[in-house]
């Protein structure tokens, strides 16, 4: 058809059709560039918050521009601060303040958005009814470049309170202790209106860091080519989850084969490099030229490879530190979770916080068998532990259902689903008061935690019929926070023990001697050496005899030796106290104040005072926490249950 021979036909106008109110809402949305309909993703609370819009545009910025930015570690943690929370604020606090964090060895100080040294005291009163608390540690990639890190932080936190549009209470702790300098930021739960702070999970998961990152960029410039490849040569042979193992994953296909080409030839050579890598740990198999198939368990076995790696190299590190200068120890990993895992009896090597966001904290144990352990404590309270030197004992905690669980349910199930002590009694008569409290602390703490339990006004206990299974989950999420269960058979050093009046941990070996698999070398060695010299000091002194070759040690030698040596410190005590000090006996019942902790030869006893007198009594973790207090227990051999706060009767803690 010919162009000249078109004729429009005109037609008559028409109004446009009036739109709904939500048609509009959805029209005008489309428009900004927004979906809506079925390609929304479903929610999933992320965006709940202040700072949801900038982490979602921080998140989604240009990938290049991502990737020559410099990288920063953001770690996050929201801590609630109810019940026991602030202590351990105080806690974490003391910790950021730690001995040996700054770049001079001295210990880390707080600072704040206007002072370079802030009040934690008056940080902790402020925080005192807030809910909740936020810990940050932020790492930037070239951390080491910062002479100083306070502005880099001072700058971050004003930038987060323009993206939060509100003021927040926070105080930081620089750290150059590591590889990687870091500082640990601690933000208060409220707003500047006194409101409860929500921080939306898309701010804190990618708008934080890329406002860190954007800092260090134009601090230092974005990353050039020649950095990126040299950063990633040196992934190439790491035994570790890498970048480049991320990106082979996000290529593979269906059959989880990937191919060795990439974007240009320096891409094309790491990952080629990586996947011959790989095909050497047994990760990947290559089924044709350049054609990789990659393991279902590549991740995960790298991710736990990367992890022994840091233990083993935090193992060099420490034992290195020692005088003894066992850089070069039989290294081995003390696996809790394991069926066979049994009782590891040695000496502490060294000690420290293998997660810092979370307060895990890690022991190395020197063993009878002359390797070195890593012991992994999870967040059990480190006041418990003795120092370096100290001998200890550790045994994985079971995840099962205690034998007071199956007993409760047992009495509940006869009896129509309660349970209370008047029923328990019936049951089982020969039941003393204080077995029969320990049911009931065992109840209370299954209903903090929110396991099922429920206390009637009555004081009986209603128990669900699934409460065997309710209380073996419950024992597996502590199993998961406090893995192992640390004994201090002595908080004295072998050297000590050997010429000290006192019942030592060689005494009792002398006495009750456990089957140890004690080697020729290492810590086995000399625990060999020391049980000799102690048995010599001991006939010595008149302690023990030699008969036919034989060493005899007297019916209650290590009783004895225990009550002089705290007849000696009690009188040191008396000296100073102007009070008499009074020697307890087995059934005995203590109460007054909790003065101190004393580590002695004979283990660490605590000192009670009263307006009358004092005594020594063997301490327990349970109340370090009440130094200053009234508490009050009954004395049961060697150990006591204790009662804390002014009561003089009820729930005792054993």
């Amino acid at each position: 058809m010919n162009d000249d021979e078109f004729e429009p036909k005109v037609g008559h106008g028409r109004a446009p059709r009036e739109r709904s109110y939500v048609q509009r809402v959805l029209h005008s949305t489309a428009k900004a560039g927004s979906r809506v309909g079925k390609g929304n993703r479903r929610f999933n609370g992320s965006r709940i918050g202040r700072g949801s819009g900038v982490g979602g545009v921080l998140g989604s910025r240009d990938k290049n521009s991502a990737f020559r930015s410099r990288r920063v570690v953001v770690q996050a943690r929201i801590v609630k601060l109810a019940g026991k929370g602030l202590g351990g604020a105080r806690a974490h606090l003391r910790y950021v303040q730690r001995d040996g964090v700054t770049r001079e060895g001295e210990p880390g100080s707080l600072y704040d958005r206007e002072n370079d040294r802030a009040d934690g005291k008056s940080f902790i009163e402020r925080a005192d009814g807030d809910r909740h608390q936020f810990r940050f540690i932020v790492s930037p990639e070239a951390g080491d470049k910062y002479q100083d890190l306070k502005p880099f932080v001072r700058r971050l936190m004003d930038r987060m309170e323009k993206d939060l549009d509100t003021q927040l209470d926070w105080v930081a702790a620089d750290h150059y202790n590591t590889g990687h300098p870091h500082s640990h930021i601690i933000v208060r739960g409220k707003d500047a209106t006194g409101k409860d702070l929500i921080i939306a999970r898309e701010y804190i998961t990618h708008g934080m860091r890329e406002r860190a990152a954007e800092i260090v960029s134009l601090d230092l410039g974005p990353r050039s080519d020649l950095e990126i490849l040299d950063r990633l040569r040196d992934e190439m042979e790491q035994e570790r989850f890498t970048r480049i193992d991320r990106d082979l994953l996000r290529a593979m296909d269906a059959e989880r084969t990937v191919g060795t080409i990439g974007s240009d030839s320096s891409q094309q050579s790491l990952r080629a490099g990586r996947l011959q890598k790989l095909g050497r740990l047994g990760l990947a198999t290559e089924i044709e030229p350049g054609r990789w198939q990659l393991s279902g368990k590549l991740q995960v076995t790298l991710r736990q490879m990367g992890e022994r790696g840091d233990i083993i190299r935090t193992m060099q590190r420490d034992l290195a530190r020692e005088s003894s200068g066992r850089a070069s120890a039989n290294y081995a990993i003390y696996d809790a979770v394991e069926p066979d895992t049994g009782r590891l009896v040695g000496r502490v090597a060294a000690q420290g916080i293998s997660d810092e966001l979370h307060d895990r904290r890690y022991l190395i144990v020197d063993g009878m068998d002359g390797r070195a352990y890593y012991v992994d404590l999870g967040l059990i309270d480190p006041a418990g532990i003795p120092s370096d030197g100290g001998i200890v004992s550790v045994t994985p905690v079971r995840a099962s259902a205690k034998q007071a669980d199956h007993t409760v349910a047992e009495i509940a199930a006869s009896h129509g689903g309660v349970y209370d002590i008047a029923t328990h009694t019936r049951a089982d008569p020969r039941a003393n008061p204080d077995y029969l409290m320990a049911h009931i602390r065992r109840l209370e703490a299954l209903r903090r935690a929110g396991v099922g339990v429920e206390r009637q006004a009555d004081g009986s206990w209603k128990i669900p019929p699934d409460h065997l299974q309710q209380a073996e989950r419950y024992e597996r999420m502590q199993a998961r926070s406090r893995p192992v269960q640390v004994e201090t058979l002595s908080p004295l050093p072998l050297e000590r023990q050997i010429r000290i009046e006192g019942a030592t941990w060689l005494d009792r070996e002398l006495t009750n001697p456990t089957a140890f698999d004690i080697r020729g070398s290492g810590f086995g060695h000399d625990v060999q050496d020391a049980l000799n010299r102690r048995r010599q000091w001991l006939i010595a002194q008149g302690f023990a005899r030699e008969e036919d070759g034989r060493t005899i040690y007297p019916t209650g030698m290590v009783s004895e030796l225990q009550r002089r040596e705290l007849a000696k410190e009690g009188a040191k005590f008396a000296r100073e106290r102007g009070l008499p000090y009074a020697e307890t006996a087995k059934g005995d019942h203590v109460f007054g104040v909790y003065r101190k902790r004393l580590d002695l030869a004979s283990g660490r006893f605590a000192l009670i005072e009263n307006s009358r007198e004092f005594t020594l009594v063997p301490w327990r973790p349970v109340i370090e926490d009440s130094i200053g207090r009234e508490v009050s227990g009954n004395l049961r051999g060697d150990t006591i249950s204790w009662t804390l706060g002014r009561q003089r009767s009820g729930p005792s803690i054993s």
